[in-house]
């Protein structure tokens, strides 16, 4: 993998793991979601216009993929308000790479390195280790690892379609920005039917957090499909869930959290996990 891209991902990883934090830090996580997601959109529909459309033969898995991510971004907000951040997101996105990884050859074609296949296991299982250091047990938190295993599943799915939709699309950036669009008509279109009133007043005063969690999903998004373009689809999923590692340091230096070394100890295989689909 090139420098640049393996640069790039991270980059996204970043992005990544500052508007799931928002969300999470929002005292409606749905309607958060809801709110960066048009956010998101009201990026990508300033770039469409100077962008060419994608392929035809792209906008099958373009629809799904939206589709996909709108259901999985209900089941995102209440994995977090199941329980903490640090325990759902690292379930959700350690789980998605390995889903990603065991039917990467058959649906897209895409062969991975022993070395690469190495790297996707230790950052698997640093982040899924993240879920566990905090000492939650299975029987007292099924709705948490329900919904976070619920919300992997789709992660995986829209990964895969859009592994395929954006090599057919011929413009990356396009993909990425009607795909972010599409997803957000589609999700507002429900929530304004449900949930009108209640989401006009929570929309109120938080314009900045809905730009700033938007504008990072639409970097965050458009970096990780056009690496889907340049490396293989699995080694570019595990790469994204680097994101734990932001996380943590959000965690520890920003909120202030207790971190023990377990959680380090996870962080540290999801690094070099990193290192390792780099390097083969």
């Amino acid at each position: 993998m090139a420098g640049t891209v393996f640069a790039l991902l991270l980059l996204g990883a970043l992005l990544s793991a500052t508007w799931n934090a928002l969300i999470k830090g929002g005292s409606n996580k749905y309607l958060q979601t809801v709110l960066i997601a048009n956010g998101a959109a009201l990026f990508a529909l300033c770039i469409i216009p100077f962008l060419q459309l994608p392929d035809a033969h792209s906008w099958g898995y373009l629809l799904i993929s939206a589709v996909l991510q709108v259901i999985y971004y209900k089941y995102l907000a209440q994995a977090f308000h199941a329980g903490d951040m640090s325990h759902a997101y690292p379930i959700m996105r350690g789980t998605a790479p390995l889903l990603v990884s065991l039917v990467n050859g058959p649906l897209i074609g895409d062969t991975l390195s022993l070395g690469k296949w190495l790297g996707v296991v230790l950052i698997c299982a640093g982040v899924v280790g993240l879920a566990w250091e905090a000492r939650y047990r299975l029987s007292e938190h099924r709705t948490l690892i329900g919904h976070s295993l619920l919300s992997a599943s789709l992660i995986a799915g829209y990964t895969i379609c859009d592994g395929i939709g954006v090599r057919a699309s011929g413009h990356a950036a396009s993909y990425a920005m009607w795909n972010l669009l599409v997803a957000a008509i589609i999700l507002t279109i429900w929530t304004v039917l449900t949930r009108r009133g209640e989401f006009l007043d929570y929309a109120k005063g938080r314009l900045v957090s809905a730009l700033v969690g938007g504008l990072a999903a639409v970097i965050a998004y458009g970096i990780v499909l056009w690496g889907m373009t340049q490396a293989p689809v699995a080694a570019v999923a595990a790469l994204r869930e680097t994101s734990m590692v932001f996380v943590l340091a959000i965690a520890v230096f920003i909120f202030k959290e207790r971190v023990g070394l377990r959680r380090y100890a996870a962080t540290a295989l999801i690094t070099c996990g990193a290192i390792a689909i780099r390097l083969w």
